[in-house]
């Protein structure tokens, strides 16, 4: 086995090196305390692997993304997004009677307790969507055994019913139930969009749409909210309560709510006369708190796979449904300035997901209030393969250690000497 090997207090320790699959190498430090009393210290863990995880495969460098091997291009072409919930859960593409058993599985599961419907009446009007999907899905505890295998099956349907009710609820409108005649992306487009008083078709362009992007968010290795969910599960928490964590991390503007700040950052910029070079020289300014939102990641160092297809699908979107949004061409024409630049070029600093993807739903007819929402709902396969990874693995409770740098021993003081 090769080894690193580490000079610490006059001695050297021997680590054992690790490789993956596709050659990432990773040094193991798990004796590492327990042999010099020291710790690795890497904030915001940047350059730790907390895990070994069969799920997701990202080469930053190259602009790689794959799920259990499969290419994000050809499942984004060709799978759709109940496949890629199959694929990432059960880590193989299903056969034709394995998807349409998964498949009645999922509509026989959409409908909640009765009850559940009270919750929303408690919630204020104006009440953020991601936080009512948060605390509606850490109720479903309260109806659900912890152990039962049903539960995967279960959060899958009930998740877009969560998520459709809390639009309906953030606008004022009643309800729409499942219906089990209709397809995973169609039941949640027509429980959003449809209304009592009148028939709803759902649109076969924004079904495929939705569809693909869906599946662009489905996993992303280990990002903030799926390590929170493996971090959480390490505990032995139910599912439910689980996945309600990696909603409420994902709902900080940092992660989940990154297309919202590039829309809100296109919407200034239109009312500012579109002036792309302005904004790119902002951008550049180090004194300058402006940031050019939607480029640059924490893991790709190359043009992120997924904003590639994206772009093309909200052309496509846009042509077929005979809209123009003028987002739409800022996006793309401070798309083009920034990237003739040589302080972008220099620092790697490509579109990500983030870029595009606000303006898809937009396209949809989706408030910027949900976008995440609908993060959420493509991430949760993810979340629940990584669950599911980590609980069979058997993996240790998450404990990270810090470096201590407060205050040393000192005496307590009566308050009646302070």
């Amino acid at each position: 086995m090769t080894q690193a090997t580490l000079s610490l207090h006059d001695g050297d320790l021997a680590l054992p090196v690790r490789t993956g699959t596709e050659q990432e190498v990773g040094i193991d430090i798990t004796m590492l305390r327990g042999s010099t009393g020291a710790i690795t210290l890497d904030p915001g863990y940047g350059n730790t692997g907390s895990c070994l995880s069969a799920i997701t495969y990202i080469d930053g460098e190259a602009g790689v993304l794959r799920y259990r091997g499969y290419a994000i291009e050809d499942l984004a072409s060709h799978a759709s997004f109940v496949e890629v919930m199959y694929l990432l859960i059960h880590g193989e593409l299903p056969s034709a009677a394995q998807l349409s058993s998964f498949k009645s599985q999922l509509s026989l599961h959409t409908l909640l307790h009765e009850d559940m419907k009270k919750f929303y009446e408690g919630f204020p009007p104006r009440a953020q969507p991601m936080s009512v999907l948060s605390a509606m899905v850490a109720s479903l505890s309260t109806y659900y055994d912890a152990e039962d295998d049903l539960n995967f099956v279960r959060m899958l349907a009930k998740l877009k019913t969560i998520a459709a009710f809390s639009y309906k609820k953030s606008i004022g409108q009643p309800f729409i139930y499942p219906r089990n005649d209709l397809d995973f992306v169609e039941d949640f487009l027509h429980m959003m969009f449809a209304v009592p008083s009148e028939r709803y078709e759902v649109s076969p362009v924004v079904r495929r749409t939705l569809d693909m992007l869906l599946i662009l968010h489905a996993d992303h290795e280990q990002n903030c909210s799926t390590s929170t969910v493996r971090m959480v599960g390490s505990s032995g928490a139910d599912l439910f309560s689980t996945i309600s964590t990696g909603i409420s991390a994902l709902s900080g503007p940092l992660h989940g709510g990154a297309n919202t700040a590039v829309i809100s950052m296109l919407r200034a910029i239109r009312a500012d006369g579109a002036d792309y070079g302005k904004y790119v020289a902002k951008a550049k300014d180090r004194s300058d708190p402006f940031r050019l939102m939607g480029f640059g990641h924490r893991v790709y160092k190359n043009f992120d796979p997924r904003a590639r297809l994206i772009k093309a699908a909200a052309d496509r979107l846009l042509e077929e449904l005979d809209r123009t949004d003028p987002l739409l061409d800022i996006a793309k024409n401070l798309e083009r300035v920034a990237l003739e630049d040589e302080y972008f070029i220099k620092r790697r600093l490509y579109p990500n997901l983030d870029f595009y993807s606000g303006i898809v739903y937009r396209a949809m007819g989706l408030p910027t209030s949900m976008f995440t929402v609908l993060f959420a709902l493509g991430r949760l396969p993810g979340w629940i393969a990584h669950y599911k990874e980590m609980r069979e693995n058997r993996d240790r409770l998450h404990r990270p250690r810090q470096i201590y740098v407060g205050s040393t021993l000192r005496p307590y003081v009566p308050v009646s000497h302070r």
